[in-house]
């Protein structure tokens, strides 16, 4: 049975953050056909150390840029049907009337923030 990892993770079928380390290793312990799932863009590289084991053993990279209306919707339904959870990844929630703010945080990195929700 294949596994997939959503945004790296320490073992199959677990999600948390996009942490170049922590994405190395989610590579690593792909069963079988398995893939790694990369939402969002990141400016670390991603290594693949073991080339022959993961090409033998047909795994696979894969990424989503997340940010195009169409985009989001290819996003939303597996999140909503529990295959990709993102919550790992979300540093807060922010009331909507907060939204200034919470674009201030994210493009000065206060806090650094991978996600930020906003609530209506």
């Amino acid at each position: 049975m294949a596994s997939s990892i959503s945004l790296g993770a320490p073992a199959p079928r677990r999600r948390c953050t996009g942490v170049p380390a922590v994405r190395e290793q989610a590579a690593s312990v792909l069963g079988m056909g398995g893939s790694l799932i990369l939402v969002g863009i990141t400016p670390e590289p991603l290594t693949i150390t073991e080339d022959l084991t993961f090409t033998y053993m047909q795994k696979q990279v894969r990424g989503h840029y997340g940010a195009t209306p169409e985009g989001v919707v290819e996003l939303v339904q597996p999140a909503s049907s529990g295959r990709l959870d993102l919550a790992p990844s979300i540093t807060d929630h922010i009331p909507l009337a907060d939204a200034a703010d919470a674009v201030h945080r994210l493009e000065n990195k206060v806090g650094d923030p991978i996600r930020l929700v906003l609530v209506p």
